[in-house]
């Protein structure tokens, strides 16, 4: 098992690295180039740049991702074929994509798109908040405990 990180814009970094070092488990961080950093990794963690290029570090991601590893991530379509693999695919918000709310997750942000195209404003994304981020390292947990004892 692995943790894979859509990591150009995951704000819970450092809650992902903690967990994954409790459980020895390796997190592989996915990033562009543009987000280049000379910091080494900790240990236990590997950083991989991809090209800039759109959905560069999604399909990066999924070349790599096998059943029963972990991908955290806020992009619906890589959560998608995540789920398509048997991946377990968390979001930095604390909640689990799964086949139950995944297509009702895709249909909003198409509604949303297609508004925007149309002219219309929508609201972003609410910011994360502590709580947030407790909610993701509860969840992370819970998760890495439950496939240590499989």
């Amino acid at each position: 098992m692995e943790i894979y990180v859509d990591a150009d814009a995951c704000p819970v970094k450092s809650e992902i690295i903690h967990e994954a070092k409790q459980f020895q488990v390796p997190v592989l961080l996915v990033k562009s180039y543009s987000h280049f950093s000379h910091s080494p990794d900790p240990e236990g963690v590997s950083t991989k740049y991809v090209d800039t290029g759109a959905d560069s570090v999604d399909y990066h991601i999924l070349q790599l991702a096998q059943k029963g590893d972990i991908i955290v991530t806020q992009d619906y379509g890589l959560a998608a074929l995540g789920l398509g693999k048997g991946c377990t695919v968390l979001h930095h918000k604390g909640f689990i994509f799964s086949q139950k709310n995944i297509d009702q997750l895709l249909n909003t942000r198409h509604a949303h798109a297609k508004a925007r195209r149309s002219g219309a404003k929508t609201k972003g994304p609410k910011a994360l908040t502590n709580e947030d981020k407790e909610n993701f390292s509860h969840l992370l947990r819970n998760i890495l405990t439950e496939k240590s004892c499989e």
